[in-house]
């Protein structure tokens, strides 16, 4: 898009913000339905594909009925699917960008098939940063709490995005100028076999039980790959997450229609939805991303993926958390590292602490996290 042609986009202001801060503590009503009501085979199966994942506890009927749960579970980070707060469905501050960066959970039990999931969720805070994204910045935090159709309580998370003025990251933001004046990465085939190798060589830990008293502190994780980023991997996520605004026809129209700060002309001069950042990379320049990106939640998945592969079917996900720090955009590798830090027992549980980063091909930190694993002991 020219400059003459450049579009500017709404700002934060203060009785903007204002106005949200009267939402924190308020529970929140129904929004946008979610993307998957219940934990049904198929369900299970499209989300962990969606990040590459195919452990047969979550995919394969006969391989899980084998597994001391009986039959097929859902891969922890499922439950993004299931609510659209927790994947970034924001409120107030219409038109303000907004940018999915992190979050903390807690898993009490498992999902199992066919479940059915409901949730609670509220504002928890709203924390001012100056970034070299986009200067100013609005942290805005929600808690959401998941039930099964039982009414116990499985997981808790809190999530959040980053409110961005879209103007002052195109113009002013520091912070990919580097990635831009380096123009495209092309990979030779030699670069893209080594990384393939980690794919070739991942290990799913699967039936052999992994004891708590096996583990040490030190210890390391094998290297997850993902990647190389392309836009039909960012699709193939949205096929299993659902996305935040992904419409077709009458239902496209009737979400910009009660709510037209979702609707930012495209070229055409067709109002569509800011999620787009994820695969038109002209857009995502317009808001001061590098290209076209992954989605936070997908990166998080990735995380606990990490973590499910190394605990093995016996393991127990209680707590993960992730950070985002940069964008993925097409093009981009990533590796996640992770480590042993600590072993404790609490409340009769043999745990077991991790940290994790993720890095890009450059070396640059894509993420930060890492997970609090319930593991079988030999006692």
């Amino acid at each position: 898009m020219s400059t003459e042609t450049q579009r500017t986009f709404p700002k934060i202001t203060d009785s903007g913000l204002d106005e949200l801060r009267q939402r924190i503590g308020v529970k929140i009503g129904q929004t946008a339905e979610p993307w998957c009501y219940e934990a049904t085979r198929d369900n299970i199966r499209h989300y962990a594909h969606g990040i590459g994942d195919d452990n047969p506890l979550w995919c394969d009927p006969d391989y899980a009925a084998k597994s001391h749960y009986g039959g097929i579970v859902a891969l922890p980070s499922f439950l993004f699917s299931t609510s659209r707060i927790v994947s970034g469905y924001v409120g107030g501050l219409p038109g303000v960008h907004a940018m999915w960066s992190g979050a903390d959970w807690t898993w009490h039990k498992e999902v199992r098939r066919n479940d059915v999931i409901s949730t609670e969720a509220y504002l928890k805070d709203l924390v001012e940063h100056q970034t070299r994204f986009a200067g100013r910045a609005i942290q805005q935090i929600y808690h959401v709490d998941f039930f099964n159709q039982s009414g116990d309580k499985v997981a808790e998370a809190d999530s959040w995005c980053f409110r961005t003025e879209r103007d002052h990251a195109r113009e002013n933001g520091t912070k990919y100028r580097e990635v831009r004046e380096r123009g495209v990465r092309r990979y030779t085939d030699e670069e893209l076999g080594e990384a393939y190798k980690l794919y070739r060589d991942e290990e799913v830990r699967g039936a052999v039980p992994r004891y708590w008293e096996d583990v040490n502190v030190g210890d390391e994780l094998p290297t997850m790959f993902k990647g190389p980023m392309t836009v039909t991997g960012f699709v193939a996520y949205a096929q299993g997450w659902g996305g935040l605004y992904i419409r077709a026809n009458k239902l496209a129209w009737k979400l910009i229609d009660a709510h037209p700060g979702v609707g930012i002309k495209n070229r055409f001069g067709i109002p569509d939805v800011p999620e787009r950042v994820h695969w038109e990379e002209d857009f995502a320049l317009e808001v001061g991303a590098p290209g076209a990106y992954d989605y936070g939640p997908e990166r998080t998945s990735w995380m606990t993926h990490h973590l499910t592969n190394w605990m093995g079917d016996t393991g127990f996900l209680h707590k993960a958390s992730c950070k985002v720090r940069r964008h993925n955009p097409e093009g981009d590798m990533v590796f996640i590292k992770g480590k042993v830090v600590r072993k404790f027992v609490e409340n009769g549980k043999h745990l077991v602490e991790i940290a994790q980063e993720a890095q890009n091909q450059d070396g640059e930190q894509s993420a930060v996290g890492g997970g609090i694993v319930v593991l079988p002991s030999r006692g």
